[in-house]
């Protein structure tokens, strides 16, 4: 027998896992575009805030707000001359232990060692130089001095190598000749790998003899360096941070603590291929520590490295930069500044983007984010629910209905199905026709024991044991009113002053819901969207959501006339329908040459073209609706004569209602009710 063993799926994301579900995200970025805003502003916009509708779950401000509030803690903990402080207490009480043991002697030499301790220099370093060489008459006084020099030792090679503290802490009397051994194998090291050398195997041997050394095991070379270099150029921020006089006595301390230890060249040497290998890691910075109490030089580095850890992460997850992908932000970086729920709250919202992206609503063209046309129509018909959402409930019909064919209103009568219709079919007067077919075929009184007449299929003709059999001439459809296509038009006003007075978002939410509208309900309609500021232009589906204003000068109605009525030439059998959005009578027309001309106010020449291209359109049959979206006293003149010449109406919805009026007038005018 076959045996089986069932488990988790480890090979890869699981493959009977429901698909990833971004429409509520998507839906989210919607609700930005259609306010105005670019895709990808509106993809920035949905990442600060974080997945919708995610319980616990945060976005990237909320990680911001972390980091900073982290930056601010590690600023209060200390101050950067702890080293500094610590070196001179020790150093004073030896020379007071020096001095108590010289006090009571009568000698000569006593005083000659006294008079040799007041003339120490006030630079600590320079005294412990002076003292380096000694001959300590107190025992006390020789073990704090030793204690002394063990303490910068430890602390600037903690600063250098994060751990070291720990690790010469032991009594191994060995381990600063270990520490000598691992400088001069770490530069022979980056030297080969300068020179082309290095492989990985030199590396594994290096941490297989001096791995202890460094607590967090980088894997590579190149790993090892950016440890290294974070914290030397953390140790150079602490020294720029701090005042002149205090630099110069550090910087004597740490220079004495590696001659005394015989590490100064070795020290020198990595300081300058670190530096020649990370040079972007902000050399010579500074950084304000505000807190009170006194940190080493060790745990100042660490300090330092981690707000400049701290500072990168922010830049990162602030995403201002231009470019910014959430791929930048560096996970490694998130896990040690906030922990593992910020790295499982960052992951979700890296799968946002790539979902997006992976399930076909995002596309990346020359580096800028654009919507799909898969998206452009989810878009839409969120437009469309806000607009009908709006609407009143006896006004709706059944414009809101997903199952609507496209043959017209129904009748209420019905008729015998010929090839080609489109109607919905009469499913009630077709099964009767099949059940009326077969009783007619079906003998009245059969012979006892004569067999009935059976079909091919063994069924007793139309209405067998098996149910209804349905033949051709058994179908009817519904009928319906004659709909005939309509030509739509709507022309958008692109212009700066439609951003100034807030008209803007109104005006692109309106066109997405009209070419869903059209597209989904009346796809026989032929629609055509085009945007005008100094000229007019036709506006695609995918265009629409990215829509911008056009900063520049000029409402050339008269161009956009123009291409309207080429559209509507392509359709000549075609009900016309033209709406006009804009806030602002024209100010610009083409000359003859096909450059655009502004005036304002508007030049006779301008508002002669435009009419004629407005008397054009009356002479095709097509009815001018203008959705007047302010009130200037020489915009209500203008559409006030359109009006009286072509016929059309003119509306002064509010921005918010635009979307319904321009909607409703559509589906008024589709209907045939003028």
């Amino acid at each position: 027998m076959s045996r089986y063993r069932y488990g988790a799926y480890h090979d890869g994301p699981d493959p009977l896992a429901p698909p990833y579900d971004v429409r509520d995200a998507l839906d989210a970025m919607g609700d930005a575009v259609l306010e105005g805003n670019r895709p990808d502003d509106a993809l920035r916009e949905l990442l600060r805030r974080g997945l919708p509708g995610a319980e616990g779950r945060r976005g990237l401000d909320d990680l911001l707000r972390q980091v900073r509030e982290r930056r601010r803690a590690l600023r209060d903990r200390g101050r950067l001359d702890g080293t500094l402080e610590q070196a001179r207490a020790l150093l004073d009480t030896a020379i007071g232990q020096e001095r108590a043991e010289l006090f009571p002697d009568p000698s000569d030499e006593a005083r000659l060692r006294e008079a040799e301790l007041d003339t120490l220099p006030r630079d600590t370093s320079q005294a412990i130089r002076r003292l380096s060489d000694y001959d300590w008459r107190s025992p006390a006084a020789r073990e704090t001095f030793e204690r002394l020099k063990d303490l910068l030792r430890r602390d600037v090679l903690d600063a250098q190598f994060q751990g070291m503290k720990q690790a010469l802490q032991s009594q191994d009397p060995r381990m600063m000749e270990r520490v000598k051994d691992m400088m001069a194998a770490l530069n022979e090291m980056l030297d080969r790998d300068a020179r082309g050398e290095h492989t990985q195997d030199d590396f594994d041997r290096f941490m297989q003899e001096y791995g202890d050394f460094f607590p967090d095991q980088p894997q590579n070379l190149e790993e090892l360096v950016d440890s290294l270099a974070r914290r030397a150029a953390a140790m150079d921020r602490l020294l720029a941070s701090l005042s002149p006089e205090q630099r110069e006595e550090l910087a004597g301390l740490m220079e004495q603590a590696m001659q005394d230890a015989g590490l100064a060249m070795e020290m020198s040497r990595l300081n300058d291929a670190l530096r020649a290998r990370r040079p972007e890691l902000g050399w010579g910075g500074q950084e304000q520590m505000t807190g009170d109490n006194p940190l080493g030089v060790g745990d100042a580095t660490t300090a330092l490295a981690e707000l400049a850890d701290l500072a990168e992460l922010e830049a990162a997850l602030g995403q201002e930069y231009p470019g910014a992908r959430m791929d930048d932000i560096d996970e490694a970086a998130v896990r040690r500044a906030l922990g593992r729920q910020a790295v499982d709250d960052l992951a979700e919202l890296r799968r946002i983007e790539k979902e997006l992206e992976r399930q076909g609503y995002l596309q990346r063209k020359r580096g800028k984010l654009e919507l799909t046309p898969k998206a452009v129509r989810r878009l839409g018909e969120t437009a469309l629910r806000r607009v009908f959402s709006q609407l009143e409930a006896g006004r709706r019909g059944d414009h809101d209905q997903r199952d609507a064919g496209q043959a017209g209103e129904l009748t209420g009568s019905s008729r015998e199905w010929r090839f080609g219709d489109e109607q919905p079919l009469d499913v009630v007067r077709t099964i009767g026709n099949a059940i009326h077919r077969g009783a007619m075929e079906r003998p009245a009184s059969p012979s006892l024991g004569k067999a009935q007449p059976r079909d091919a299929n063994g069924t007793g003709g139309a209405h067998g044991t098996n149910g209804v059999r349905l033949s051709v001439d058994d179908f009817e459809v519904h009928e319906t009113e004659r709909r005939t296509a309509a030509a739509v038009c709507l022309l958008v006003d692109l212009s700066y002053s439609m951003v100034l007075r807030g008209t803007w978002a109104a005006a692109k939410q309106t066109t997405l819901a009209l070419h869903t509208l059209v597209t989904s309900k009346y796809p026989q309609d032929a629609i055509q969207i085009i945007g005008f500021s100094n000229y007019a232009r036709v506006l695609h589906p995918t265009e629409m959501t990215g829509l911008d204003w056009d900063m520049v000068q000029g409402t050339n109605l008269h161009h956009a006339l123009m291409i309207a009525g080429r559209h509507l030439d392509k359709h000549p059998d075609f009900e016309p329908i033209v709406l006009v959005v804009t806030d602002g009578e024209p100010t610009a027309h083409l000359r003859s040459d096909g450059r655009s001309v502004f005036d304002y106010p508007p030049s006779a020449d301008t508002l002669v073209l435009t009419m004629a291209e407005v008397d054009k359109m009356t002479r095709r049959g097509a009815s001018l609706n203008v959705f007047m979206l302010a009130d200037d006293r020489r915009l209500v003149s203008f559409v006030e004569e359109v009006a009286q010449r072509n016929g059309g109406r003119v509306f002064a919805p509010d921005a918010e209602r635009l979307g319904e009026y321009v909607v409703s007038d559509y589906l008024r005018v589709r209907r045939g009710r003028r």
